[in-house]
């Protein structure tokens, strides 16, 4: 007796930790293409997949198709992959998640088929390897360790204008200005009337570009991983260092970096990478040392 509860015992344990490490994630990204495969949705796994994990309770997003939240922060997601075994006469799959520094969170069991035709043995290993996932009574729990980073814009105009002021000559703030600044609206309109004077109003359209402070830190290499609309920058721990998202302007990219502390932009000057934030109220230069 004591032989058989033994381990029941243990493989209730296991399921009991791999359903709290799942409840850690709010999503499970699929990708469209696995590597095993030449074409996107090969043998339409990508789809059975999906539809597998949505009918398990949790929230699956294809890997070209991430909720905004997801884009912010790469960490609220596990990233599906498909381990291929298969032989000449035999299908064997096995699906991982693995978190954003690449860790192994949870493997399923092998799924094996016979079947000759490969879509109907694919699907059939698929769902064998989902009998480690059905009633798992997955429930996403919010942690620390996953909450969204808060990417601000509250302050840009400001400072935008005060760098202007003072480089101008100017020592004193418009005093009649007109400004919002949040998520949804951002503008500054400044309400002082002005002389309709042409010549004049062509100097003041003129404004001296601001002056960086560099930092030297090309030493660190950084890889860039394709996101939504952007890229996520990886070193080789790996570990996420920050996320930059394209503009309507080329090699400007708006950044935020991983531990939230600074948010600003990635530019490229010449054939180089640099990351610029303010800090302190001084305009700070970062070189970036980017692998694409």
């Amino acid at each position: 007796m004591k032989n058989i509860l033994l381990p029941l015992f243990l493989i209730c344990s296991f399921y009991g930790m791999s359903q709290a490490e799942l409840n850690k994630y709010k999503y499970i990204i699929v990708p469209t293409k696995f590597e095993a495969f030449k074409s996107e949705n090969q043998y339409q796994t990508s789809t059975l997949i999906k539809y597998n994990l949505v009918e398990n309770g949790f929230t699956a997003v294809y890997d070209n198709d991430m909720p905004v939240d997801l884009v912010a922060n790469r960490c609220l997601g596990l990233l599906l992959s498909l381990k291929d075994d298969s032989s000449m006469f035999t299908t064997k799959v096995t699906l991982i998640l693995k978190d954003c520094l690449s860790n192994v969170v949870y493997t399923t069991v092998e799924g094996i088929s016979k079947e000759k035709d490969y879509k109907s043995a694919y699907s059939e290993a698929i769902k064998e390897c989902f009998k480690s996932l059905t009633g798992v009574g997955y429930k996403f729990v919010p942690s620390e360790d996953n909450v969204p980073p808060t990417v601000s814009f509250k302050n840009d105009v400001k400072r935008i204008e005060e760098k202007a002021s003072v480089q101008s000559g100017q020592n004193v703030p418009n005093p009649v200005v007109q400004q919002k600044a949040t998520l949804e609206e951002q503008s500054y309109k400044n309400m002082e009337p002005v002389q309709s004077n042409i010549t004049k109003a062509e100097k003041s359209m003129e404004m001296a570009p601001a002056q960086v402070a560099y930092k030297s830190d090309s030493a660190t290499i950084l890889y860039a991983q394709p996101i939504a609309n952007g890229y996520q920058l990886v070193d080789s721990t790996p570990k996420i260092a920050m996320w930059m998202w394209k503009t309507s302007v080329a090699n400007v990219f708006i950044a935020q970096a991983y531990n939230a502390a600074e948010d600003g932009i990635i530019v490229k000057k010449g054939d180089k990478w640099y990351f610029e934030y303010y800090e302190n109220e001084k305009l700070v230069g970062q070189e970036l040392n980017i692998k694409f």
